[in-house]
């Protein structure tokens, strides 16, 4: 059976609010379409280097897990979000700043 999924803004919102009760700085850099918008989470490290992570499927496991699709210097992730709202219109995309790398896409519920 497919899997539910929420409009793409009401999951951008809970995770907003997920990251703001854990004291890590979110932003909406680009809003995408609200309903069924593709995103991506930039995580800034505050040191010049960043990852770059979206939902992918896998087919094995029937799941849309995150997954790391690049990381490096910051400004070689911000020409791969060009790149990529290029191609994609309705793409949202989140940046946040964390100098560990948490971006609580590993916690229950943001899968």
């Amino acid at each position: 059976m497919a899997e539910a999924r929420l409009a793409a803004h009401v999951w951008v919102g809970a995770y907003l609010r997920r990251l703001a009760l854990s004291d890590i700085p979110a932003y909406v850099t680009r809003h995408g379409d609200d309903t069924a918008g593709a995103i991506m989470v930039k995580c800034a490290t505050l040191d010049g280097k960043a990852t770059l992570w979206r939902r992918e499927w896998d087919f094995e496991s029937d799941r849309r897990p995150w997954v790391l699709i690049a990381e490096g210097p910051e400004p070689e992730i911000d020409a791969i979000t060009a790149r990529e709202a290029g191609f994609d219109p309705d793409l949202w995309l989140i940046e946040i700043e964390s100098r560990d790398g948490t971006t609580l896409l590993d916690q229950p519920g943001l899968g």
